[in-house]
């Protein structure tokens, strides 16, 4: 899931009404169950009272029973906010006023929730959430003493968010991840660490917290932690999660250069990919975990291997100078892979691949990879292997040209064919792509979710 942290341009600030799940959605009823500690050697589970050398975990007195009527379960009503007394940050203006309404905000992160049927906003104020399809404001929530928010992690369209402070003025000290439920408008629990939180991914059943070398696996239901990961130095804090019910794949970086690895906690296995000989600078897993798709600092080739025994099976390019790529996403049925760089252009490319269960047919080895293949029906294919490896590359399908330098992300839509991006400077597009034709994407919607045309 792909997440940007910035500081682009200000917006206005409409009340909002939101739309919401009913109790009994799938999406609020997450699986508690522990997880048994594996017998490699490399897994390193801890109890939550233990102290690392480099973080210090406190857990607030306050149990996420699922099972508990009482406990919050849908996304509520606009309602006025107060900042928790307990969580109150230190570094924050203790004064009761708030800021100017004519001073708009600034946006510190955008992120795309699990199904990417929904976004979230951090702005130096809150955070606001959207819907994507039809694109509105769904809420938003502005505290009293005008505190960032440089994190906002969303659980599908739960009312249970995470959230870190960020910015010059955060709400939250950077070093904690707070437990926010939105039916109390409050914060209910707290994890607090020694060093400043890179990311927070979370499922039904676990909160997964990133810092700068080391990853963090607590349980949702008790925040008890579970298991902790030593990593290559981690600034952006990359990390996937799977969401399948039945099986949690977990993927950060390894502890060399180009590393990656990948823990399958169902059956206890580790696995180390070699994916790229330069840093690793994105990766995004399928839902089921089946797939894996890692770019690096270089930027000009992407490649997709299967996340269960580190097998390279296809290997497309993007460019062929360096760029930054900023988010890979792939579409429910692991068809398409989208990829958003710094060049402006966020490209669409045909899988060979499935995320099932892969067969001898649809597996490519990794020697078929380096040679890489022209698309079907280029007057280059006929000699291919004979010319650099450039010129028979697999390039992508769709295209959609985008503001250069700027800083975008993108997922697919859950109308077919579509794909939805968000810039740090507010922009939301919808486009769609021709499957066969390919080319330029046609622009179906634009927004700026800063500048909200007409209140909702």
């Amino acid at each position: 899931m792909a997440t940007l942290s910035a500081w682009p341009n200000p917006s206005p600030n409409p009340n909002s009404t939101p739309n919401f799940l009913s109790p009994d959605h799938p999406d609020l009823h997450p699986n508690s169950s522990s997880m048994a500690p594996s017998d490699q050697s490399d897994h390193h589970y801890v109890d939550a009272t233990s102290d690392d050398d480099n973080t210090t975990n406190n857990i607030n007195q306050q149990n996420f029973n699922f099972d508990n009527p009482n406990f919050p379960t849908l996304l509520s009503p606009p309602s006025p906010i107060k900042a928790p007394p307990f969580s109150a940050n230190p570094n924050t203006n203790n004064s009761p006023a708030s800021l100017p309404t004519s001073q708009p905000p600034a946006l510190l992160h955008v992120s795309f929730n699990q199904d990417s049927g929904c976004f979230a906003a951090g702005t130096d104020r809150g955070f606001r959430i959207y819907n994507c399809d039809p694109f509105r404001e769904i809420f938003r929530r502005d505290f009293d003493r005008g505190g960032g928010v440089g994190t906002v992690e969303m659980l599908f369209r739960c009312n249970i968010l995470a959230l870190v402070g960020g910015g010059p003025d955060p709400q939250y000290p950077v070093n904690k991840v707070m437990i926010w439920d939105d039916h109390q408008s409050r914060c209910i629990g707290e994890l607090s660490f020694r060093s400043e939180v890179r990311g927070v991914r979370l499922r039904r059943d676990r909160i997964v917290v990133v810092l700068e070398q080391k990853v963090f696996v607590y349980n949702f239901a008790d925040l008890k932690l579970l298991h902790q990961i030593e990593t290559f130095a981690n600034p952006k804090g990359l990390c996937a999660v799977s969401q399948s019910a039945a099986n949690l794949v977990l993927v950060c970086p390894g502890l060399q250069k180009g590393q990656v690895r990948v823990e399958h906690y169902a059956s206890k296995r580790t696995k180390f990919i070699m994916a790229h000989d330069s840093r690793i600078a994105c990766f995004t897993l399928t839902q089921d975990g089946a797939l894996l798709a890692t770019a690096s600092t270089k930027g000009t080739l992407v490649r997709v291997y299967n996340a269960v025994d580190g097998t390279l099976l296809q290997e497309v390019r993007r460019g062929a100078d360096r760029a930054d790529i900023y988010s890979l996403a792939f579409s429910a049925t692991a068809q398409w892979l989208a990829v958003s760089s710094d060049k402006g252009t966020v490209h669409v490319f045909s899988l060979k691949v499935n995320s099932g269960s892969p067969t001898n047919d649809n597996l490519r080895s990794p020697s078929d990879n380096n040679a890489t293949v022209a698309p079907a029906g280029s007057s280059l294919s006929f000699i291919r292997g004979v010319l650099p490896r450039y010129f028979s590359s697999e390039w992508s399908v769709a295209q959609f040209r985008l503001l250069e330098g700027s800083q975008y992300i993108v997922a697919f839509g859950h109308q077919k064919n579509t794909v939805v991006i968000l810039g740090v400077d507010g922009s939301f597009y919808r486009c769609q792509f021709d499957p066969v034709k390919g080319g330029e994407m046609t622009q179906l919607e634009y927004h700026n979710f800063l500048k909200p045309e007409e209140p909702f």
